[in-house]
Parts: C-alpha cells; structure tokens; sequence
C-alpha cells in the first residue's frame, strides 16, 4: 500500500470511528431525556440493548471494511488465502480444489502431483520418488524422505554402465534397466497425509482418475519429449502414445491410460501398500524383471519413508529451511548496476564452482561418514567465501571438482494454505520419461536413479538412496514466507539461487525473479547462459577467465508461492508453460 492509500485509509478510518462515537453520544442523550421525563427502567434497559447492538453493528461494518480496504493493497493477479504452484494450470487447480474444500497443504499437493504425473509422465510418476518439505501452522518444518533406493539384489557392474562425464545425456544410457531403484513416491505420499491430511486418502485420486480413464489432450510440452520414446527400447511405451496407426500422438490429441486409471483407483481404494504389496507388486515386478531389472517383491514390501527435522539455516533475516546454500555476500539491488553486475555473477560462478565439488558430500548419511552438517555453518560458507577472488577463475582442482554426469527431469509443486501451513515438494523419475521401462500391467514408468551415483562415488550399498540435487524449501522471516522449489536435476541449484537471490535481495517480484535468464555452471565448470542474458556480462565474465560453453537446452522450472504483508503471490514457470491457481 503507497503513502497516499495508506493516509486515505487511516483518514477513513478515524471518520468511520468518529462516526460511531457520535451515534453512541446520541443514544446516551436519548436515554438520560427519557429518565428525566420519568420513563420506566424496563424503558431505559431496552434503550441500553438498543445501544448495544447499533455499536456491535458498527464494529461488525468497520471489521468488515478494513479487511476489504486490507484486501485491495494486494496486486490484482494476487490471492488472499492460499494458493498452488504446479507445473500446468490443471494441477495447479486441482490442488487448490483441494484446499478450498477443506484440504491440508499436504493433500494439495498430492493431488497436485498425482495430476502431473498424467500430464508430465516424462518427470514423475509412480515408479519414482519425491522429497517433502511441510511446515505446519505452528511454523515446524520438518522432512519427509522418499526417494528411490538401491535394491537388495542389484547388477554388479551397474557404475561400468555409466555414460561418459563429460557429455550431457537426456535419457537413460543403456541398459535402461540396471538403473531402475526401488519406487518411494507412494510412500511419501502415505507417510506425509498420515502426519498432515485432512481430506480422505481417496478423495486425492479421484480427480486424477477421472483424468486417466476419461482422457485428456495431449500437452505441448509432453509432445515435445514424445520423440524420445520413438525407439525399440521404448516399445511398450511409445504404444501408449500412438494412434491406431502406429504413429505418435500430436498436441491436443486425446490419450487414455485406462490401465494407470485401474492402478491408482485399487490405491484410493486400499491405500498405499496396495501398491507394495499384492496384485499390483506382481504384476510391476514381474514387468521389471522380464525388461531385464532386478527389483524383488521383497525390496518393494520393505520400503519405508523416512521423517527427520528440517536443515535450519539463518539466510540475513530469514530462517531457511532445506539443505544448504553455495555462499553468500551483502546483496542489494544495486549489484545489478554497472560493474557491479558483472562482479555479483562473477562471485556466483564462483561460488556454484564449488557448489559442484562438494557434490561428493551429498550421500545418503546412513551410509557416509562425512560431517555433512558443517556445510550448513556460517564458518564453512566465509571459508568458502575467502576462496573466491574478484578478479580471476582457478582451474578444477581448485574448487575440489571432479566431472560427473549432467542430467535432467524432476516436477516441483509448492502450496500455501490458508491456516499458514507450507508444503514445497520435489518428485522426479530421474531422466526424461526415466529409465523407460514401462510396465504396461500396471501402466506404471520406472525410474533411472541409480545413475545419480555416476560420476559421484566409486561403489554403493543395498538400500542406499542416490545423491540428489533435490532442494525443496521454505523460507521464512517476520513478514514474509517463500515456499520455493526447482527442476532440472543438476541445474536445480542455479534455479533456486537465481530466484532466492532476485527476489530477497534484488527486490523484483517473484515472476520478475523466477524469470530472470541464468548462468549454469555445468559439471566442468564451465558457464551455459540463457539465450536472453545480458551479453555484455558475458564477455566481461569470459574476460575474467570464465570458461564458457554454448548452452544446447535450459531445463530450469522454478515453481513458487510467497505470502507478504497479507498477499499471496503464485507462479508456475512460463519455461514449462506452467499456471498457478489459488482463491
């Protein structure tokens, strides 16, 4: 609200209440002229109820018109009580259904993500894993953890499978199957409505099963992946995306996926172990192992989510809380004037520079021993930060980096509901359309995660989960809460710093932020720039003794909800093509 509204409001304010003050006056008046001409106490006591209820009247008027002068300081494309960030207007909407018909931000988002995996089978689905940030409404954040992990049985020689560090792989290298890791997605989902839900387990589902057995129009941005199933390996489920003569459905074709619709109505119905345990387990191993994998009945019936306390960390005035930033420096939107702008983005590369070599840290702690907490403390980041000089780059042994294998994937959705609670929630099956066996019994896609240890670690262990660069978050401070989250596998990081950084620090509006063009860092930290970012920066970082590579393809999608001084602000990625929804 600017000072001219504000000085309206206060003015109207004063007026409304004199108003009331004066009307009070006039009763009273009233009542003491009636008790001198004698009039009865009855009189005078209906008098008094009379008063009474004009004043609740006023009150009740002026409660009433301060939240409707409160409501217009919020920007027209605003909401005021809670809204959904998910990668399409359709999922966006169907988790604010769920709100508004009572729902946790928890069931928001689940029925969010179960709409996404119809309409981006290429980035999640069931036969993949997620990672849950939820704050509740008392401000408790805590971790639900249920990304894939490595079955009992797995192929000996699977890290001999691993594609070439040096070169960017958009699909699962061959073979598909020794990638595949055991599916959490469901028991993420399980694990977080017991501990927040509202609604019924089923009443997430249904939307999405009316959406799988009745069909839905081909969207653009999964037409444009389509070509990448084109292939023998792929048979099963190119299928499922063809027309009657074999060829591959075009943008706003209708496709059904009945036998998806028959999965996920059983799990409605029966409940997550449907999914791990029974008819449903048969058939999807059974699939598995015949394309080759080697997932047991018993890896899927042993899958349990794990819950643990957030990662706090104090970012200037705000708690965050998540996994850890690169560095940081004193930031105001001043640092994007002059050379000023070209120093912030010679600091950042800098930074992601190491960002890439702690890389190795990021283990599964239930099989690490390193002291991952220290990258959390302040004392690690100045460290860090005495590293970085302004004028000149270091060659990779300086940032302790070794190349391992850039790739891509992943959905994001974050919820705002009305109580205050927060869910920002990352789900991925790793590649694009994961590790492309498709188990047409159950109509489920399997993931690639297995290949997040290429490049990372030279052996792993039965139950172990793949690194990830998975960063669902929520900030907070006294005035503002940012539930915030990316995709894009390895340009995770780049997405989430670049948004952070241009709407904390640099003041620009959260589509502003989420759309401003990124550096990349890539795996031989070398820096990939969006087509529409400032050249002039460029040339002066290369000037600096940055390594620079042409960009082949951005696949950054930062989904967001922040509420401010009242406002709730949604925005879904326009690089997906993406649209929020909330009331």
């Amino acid at each position: 609200m600017d000072h001219h509204t504000h000085t309206n409001s206060q003015r109207n304010t004063h007026k409304f209440t004199l108003f009331t003050y004066c009307m009070y006056n006039e009763i009273h008046h009233v009542l003491m002229t009636a008790e001198r001409r004698g009039h009865l106490v009855r009189s005078k006591g209906r008098i008094y109820a009379c008063c009474a209820l004009m004043l609740l009247f006023c009150v009740i008027i002026l409660f009433v018109w301060i939240r409707h002068v409160g409501r217009r300081k919020c920007p027209q494309d605003s909401f005021s009580h809670a809204a959904v960030a998910a990668d399409t207007g359709t999922c966006s909407q169907i988790g604010r259904d769920m709100l508004q018909k009572g729902g946790s931000a928890v069931d928001g988002a689940i029925a969010a993500l179960l709409c996404t995996s119809l309409l981006n089978p290429q980035s999640l689905g069931l036969g993949g894993g997620s990672i849950f940030t939820v704050m509740d409404s008392t401000g408790k954040v805590q971790i639900i953890n249920s990304r894939e992990r490595v079955p009992e049985k797995f192929h000996a020689d699977t890290l001999k499978a691993c594609p070439d560090p040096h070169a960017f792989v958009s699909v699962a290298p061959q073979p598909a199957y020794v990638w595949i890791g055991i599916p959490g997605e469901l028991r993420g989902y399980e694990e977080a409505h017991r501990r927040y839900g509202k609604l019924p387990w089923a009443t997430l589902f249904q939307p999405s099963i009316q959406l799988a057995r009745q069909g839905f129009p081909i969207p653009q941005i999964l037409r444009h992946y389509l070509p990448i199933i084109d292939t023998n390996e792929s048979q099963p489920l190119r299928e499922l995306f063809s027309d009657k003569n074999g060829n591959l459905l075009q943008t706003g074709d209708i496709v059904k996926l009945k036998t998806l619709a028959d999965t996920l109505e059983t799990i409605a119905l029966f409940g997550a172990d449907a999914f791990y345990t029974g008819k449903i387990a048969e058939d999807l191993i059974r699939d598995i192992q015949e394309a080759g994998g080697s997932l047991t009945l018993q890896d899927l019936a042993s899958y349990r989510a794990t819950v643990s306390d957030a990662w706090t960390i104090p970012l200037g005035e705000y708690q965050m809380f998540t996994a850890p930033p690169p560095a940081g420096y004193d930031l105001t939107p001043a640092s994007l004037r002059g050379e000023q702008k070209t120093l912030f983005y010679h600091r950042y590369v800098e930074a992601l520079k190491f960002a890439n070599g702690l890389k190795k840290h990021n283990r599964d702690l239930d099989f690490s021993s390193e002291p991952t907490k220290k990258l959390t403390e302040d004392s690690f980041a100045d460290h860090i930060r005495s590293l970085i000089d302004d004028e000149m780059s270091h060659e990779p042994q300086y940032y302790n980096a070794t190349p391992y294998v850039d790739n891509l994937g992943t959905t994001h959705v974050s919820v705002l509901a009305q109580d205050g609670s927060a869910v920002s929630v990352t789900s991925s099956i790793n590649h694009v359309f994961g590790s492309r066996v498709f188990s047409a019994n159950t109509g489920v896609l399997l993931n690639s995660h297995l290949c997040d240890f290429c490049g990372q670690v030279d052996k792993f262990f039965a139950g172990e989960q793949p690194p990830s660069s998975m960063a669902p978050t929520v900030l907070k401070s006294k005035s503002k809460v940012l539930v915030i989250g990316s995709t894009g596998s390895s340009m995770i990081t780049t997405g989430m710093a670049s948004t952070i950084i241009n709407n904390l620090w640099f003041e620009k509006s959260l589509k502003e932020a989420i759309a401003t063009p990124v550096v990349f860092v890539d795996s031989e930290n070398a820096m990939q720039f969006e087509s529409n970012f400032d050249k002039d920066v460029i040339e002066d970082l290369k000037a600096r003794g940055q390594k620079h590579k042409n960009a082949k393809k951005f696949f950054i999608v930062v989904n967001a909800v922040e509420k401010e001084n009242g406002c709730i602000s949604a925005v879904s990625d326009s690089r997906k093509m993406g649209e929020a929804a909330g009331y």
